[in-house]
């Protein structure tokens, strides 16, 4: 079938992406789904770092590729449990449940969904999308800025109607990244602080996990203003940059800005007995300098948490019930709507620090 859909021709163009252009929308062939495959309508996409990681070389992945890995939409067609007109949230780390790192219950990522990921292919290791005949790869097993997708089953999970595709769009990669590694790693008690540095989308989502929390005090930490007010517009206790932070402590601090700079800060706010989690993407050749010390003579861990070390099937679910609850208000987390068409603007919008998350919204 015919789509329209966000291509990255060209990594490492230079900005403004506007008038670069490395991402071109086009339309593009997309073919049945293949067994355990799903044929998805998409309703709603977000904009994330780890698109935009992509297009600025961070994360070197094959071209052309069709980006998006934050989306939700309705299943039309595939060969699966799921029926027609479900409403599924997309997931950008499918889980075989066969290899030793599914057996963690989420700490590790799956190895065959990792390969894949990184190879521009879905889990069976084929590819759905053509371009004049030409392949066209796949992100992370999603490549949701496009009306329609083909996915694995295990790449997305159904949610109740009463979702909206925006909340569930969100649901997939902020709130699971940010909030699952509230959850599932930091697991903070009352009376506990929580310190959240970079507060992008998964940054708030991790701040908005931790308000859920009774008795959880929550500080935001971000070099700039406007986030900072959008921090304590979504209710964080304290909000400061960096250098206001100096010689505050915490038990929990989630590190969401992917850069040296800030993991050095969230290890220096992290207390005693405390944990710091960097779920935040780095340039590879990225180092920090930090002193050894203090892990050993204060008791303090620093832990790797990938995709919120979440298992989307079971944790996607918990966030929908913090949600209908309202504890979990994720719409807030949306800056503006945009076109397809409008994606090179997005992403300079993403760079320059001045959006949460943008949405793109399909017809």
């Amino acid at each position: 079938m015919k789509i329209r859909g966000a291509v990255l021709e060209h990594i490492g163009q230079s900005r403004p992406y506007a008038a670069s252009q490395p991402i071109r929308v086009c339309d593009l062939d997309l073919a049945e789904p293949g067994p355990g495959e799903l044929l998805v309508r998409i309703e709603a996409a977000g904009l994330c770092h780890s698109d935009l990681s992509v297009v600025d070389g961070n994360r070197v992945r094959p071209v052309p590729m069709l980006l998006g890995h934050e989306a939700a939409g309705i299943v039309e067609a595939g060969d699966s449990d799921l029926p027609a007109g479900q409403r599924v949230v997309m997931t950008f780390l499918p889980r075989c449940g066969q290899c030793p790192a599914c057996a963690t219950d989420g700490l590790t990522p799956c190895g065959p969904g990792s390969a894949a990921n990184g190879a521009g292919t879905l889990m069976n290791g084929d590819i759905r999308l053509t371009r004049d005949g030409r392949p066209v790869f796949h992100h992370l097993g999603v490549s949701g800025f496009a009306t329609h997708a083909v996915v694995d089953r295990r790449s997305v999970v159904p949610v109740p109607d009463d979702v909206p595709a925006v909340v569930a769009s969100l649901l997939g990669c902020a709130v699971l990244t940010g909030g699952g590694a509230v959850l599932n790693v930091g697991t903070p008690r009352p009376g506990q602080t929580v310190a959240v540095v970079g507060l992008g989308g998964v940054g708030m989502a991790a701040a908005l996990t931790a308000l859920a929390h009774d008795g959880v005090r929550v500080i935001g930490v971000d070099q700039l203003p406007d986030k900072l007010a959008k921090a304590r517009e979504l209710g964080v206790h304290e909000a400061y940059t960096p250098e206001q932070a100096d010689g505050l402590k915490a038990d929990v601090v989630i590190e969401a800005a992917g850069h040296p700079a800030a993991l050095e800060t969230s290890i220096a706010l992290t207390g005693p007995g405390g944990r710091t989690i960097t779920v935040g993407l780095p340039r590879p050749d990225a180092r920090i300098s930090v002193s050894p010390l203090g892990f050993v003579a204060e008791g303090r861990s620093l832990i790797g948490s990938y995709l919120g070390s979440a298992v989307p099937a079971r944790d996607i679910p918990r966030f929908v019930e913090l949600w209908r609850a309202g504890r979990l208000p994720v719409e807030q987390l949306v800056s503006s709507t945009i076109a397809l068409d409008q994606i090179n603007t997005g992403m300079d919008e993403l760079a320059d620090g001045r959006a949460v998350r943008q949405i793109i919204e399909f017809d």
